[in-house]
């Protein structure tokens, strides 16, 4: 069932979604409310310019130059093994979900750097497959390979990988740094396979969060009962999210973030939407996925207000009432009627600006302050204006 259809939905379970959120807790009384950190240590987002209608081999060049730029791989020793973890929440093409084009050219060169193993792997969401000790309906595999994904991972070099395949017990458990969790993450064991892990999200909004970027990615990792606490206790999704990412796991292994945004799912999302290209387009790429989507969010936003009027679904993209009742309807798909009606009231961000995203304001909080955004060009096809803009965008005056 895709995301769309819970708006069919809305009618059947808007009941007892007000009786639920009676006694939630608010948006306004949850941690992060807009305070930031001063600004932090200086990181480096490389930038890498993509012509409208650049071919496949040019885009491949600019996601290799980002990488190359952002790291030497000296971290990388022959015969490693790498994962890659993509946005695969559906199995409709990109933006909706990771570049085929950008998971290949990274599996490529990977494997030239050295890699023994690149294994591309994740687990959609719960419209589509869902896992429970019982058993497993959907199949992450289907939606990689209608994606177009599974084709380019494997004319690549690279393994493919679904968490669900393995069955429940596949997991094991990882605390996050914070507060908001009330229990450890079960995170899938082929983490513990590897001796690398790189983020290539997509740039896109989110009917549920706001924007669905690099920090958001992580929720593909988590087992069913783990997502089941995030949508339920939904006062503090956004808190929540960005301190699933400061798991061991991650912390330790995650090398860098890359996202092809030459493509931008600019409404609700992250199924469905306007895909907007803009004429220079980016791939965005930094050691610290904080800073990367800084730069992601703050590019997600200038391309929403170059969409047209006839592609901006207002009320479905802006609607508090469509992403409370959507909420609801996926803790339903979780974990049935009881917690939904014990699940809290979700307020999904504003993204007019970065500073409006509780999930970057709380991720300053748990990775130890608010970075200080240097933008570098990785090749010669980065307009010097659109630099600038990043640049003001993703700079906090104090």
């Amino acid at each position: 069932m895709e995301r769309r259809t819970f708006l069919k939905a809305i009618a059947g379970v808007s009941a007892m979604a007000i009786y639920s959120w009676k006694g939630s807790v608010d948006a306004s009384q949850a941690p992060g409310g807009g305070k930031l950190l001063a600004s932090g240590r200086p990181i480096r987002v490389f930038l890498a310019g993509v012509g409208r209608g650049a071919s496949e081999h040019v885009l491949k060049l600019a996601v290799r130059a980002v990488a190359e730029a952002t790291t030497d791989f000296s971290w990388l020793s022959k015969g490693d093994s790498v994962f890659i973890k993509p946005a695969l929440n559906s199995g409709n093409p990109y933006p909706a979900t990771t570049s085929p084009i950008a998971i290949g050219a990274m599996v490529e060169l990977l494997k030239q750097k050295g890699a023994r193993r690149v294994i591309v792997g994740d687990m959609s969401g719960i419209e589509h497959v869902k896992l429970s000790p019982k058993g497993l309906t959907g199949s992450s595999r289907r939606l990689m390979e209608a994606s177009g994904m599974a084709l380019a991972v494997q004319a690549a070099g690279g393994e493919i990988h679904f968490f669900e395949e393995a069955g429940w017990d596949a997991f094991y458990e990882d605390a996050p740094a914070g507060r908001y969790w009330k229990r450890a993450l079960m995170m899938p064991n082929v983490l513990k396979e590897v001796e690398h892990i790189i983020l290539m999200p997509r740039c896109g909004r989110h009917v549920l969060a706001g924007s669905t970027l690099g920090l958001k990615a992580a929720v593909g990792y988590w087992r069913t009962d783990t997502r089941l606490e995030y949508h339920r206790d939904a006062s503090t999704l956004q808190e929540k999210t960005a301190e699933g990412n400061t798991v061991e796991t991650l912390r330790k292994k995650q090398r860098f973030v890359l996202s092809a945004a030459d493509k931008i799912l600019t409404t609700f999302g992250p199924d469905d939407g306007h895909v907007f290209q803009p004429e220079n387009g980016l791939v965005i790429a930094s050691e610290l996925v904080v800073a990367h989507d800084m730069v992601s969010l703050a590019w997600l936003s200038e391309n929403r207000r170059n969409i047209p009027i006839s592609g901006q679904e207002r009320f479905k993209d802006n609607s508090q009432w469509v992403a409370r009742i959507g909420n609801h309807y996926i803790v339903n798909k979780l974990g049935g009627l009881g917690p939904t009606l014990a699940s809290e009231k979700l307020t999904k961000n504003d993204i007019n600006v970065i500073w409006d995203d509780r999930v970057l304001n709380h991720a300053y909080q748990v990775f130890g302050g608010m970075p200080k955004v240097i933008l570098e060009a990785a090749n010669n096809s980065v307009p010097e204006d659109l630099k600038k803009r990043l640049s003001e965008t993703t700079t906090h005056s104090t």
